[in-house]
């Protein structure tokens, strides 16, 4: 499934790409939960990922507090940028990451934006098999929206009891709200 998401993802021309990634970011930026989140963690997009960096650009001119993951050995440390093109460069697999500048706790965030291979309609995201995002959503209390070209979306993603579905997934055709709640300090 991993590798059949990737293709069809793949398959994508980079001007279809563009155009798409573009109505991901109008559908973002219009959602409240974008809008009231002070703190954002997004992740840069690598190679045929929804693209990120001109989404990074316009949250840090808005005065949104911009963090990206880095990879510290099997889990992600997480650091504020000021400059996406200053403060960012090819790390692990190369994959754009964060200088180690300013480091943010978790708790500091208000919304995650998160990657993945595949996404079903329950929330349910396939992601690259690290499980990097599988060690840090579970102890995440706030909203969480994943960004998915439509090619993405699958019927069913498999699924462990210990998997953290997103609450909402966003394509470039429409906004999908899963049946996933946040875990509020009341109900953890």
């Amino acid at each position: 499934m991993r590798k059949q998401a990737a293709e069809a993802r793949d398959s994508l021309p980079p001007e279809v790409r563009k155009s798409k990634s573009r109505e991901i970011e109008q559908r973002l930026c219009l959602l409240p939960e974008f809008r009231s989140a002070s703190v954002v963690l997004f992740f840069a997009s690598f190679r045929s990922e929804v693209e990120t960096g001109p989404m990074i650009r316009h949250a840090l001119a808005y005065g949104k507090r911009v963090v990206l993951p880095r990879v510290k050995g099997r889990q992600l440390a997480l650091f504020e940028i000021k400059d996406f093109d200053k403060d960012v460069s090819p790390g692990a697999w190369g994959i754009p990451e964060p200088v180690e500048s300013h480091p943010v706790p978790l708790t500091d965030i208000d919304l995650i934006i998160t990657p993945g291979a595949a996404f079903d309609e329950s929330g349910n995201r396939l992601g690259y098999g690290a499980g990097f995002y599988d060690r840090i959503l579970p102890s995440f209390p706030g909203m969480t929206i994943a960004l998915a070209f439509e090619a993405q979306i699958v019927p069913q993603v498999p699924a462990d009891k210990h998997d953290v579905p997103v609450m909402k997934i966003v394509t470039e055709k429409r906004i999908i709200e899963t049946n996933f709640k946040c875990q509020t300090a009341s109900n953890k």
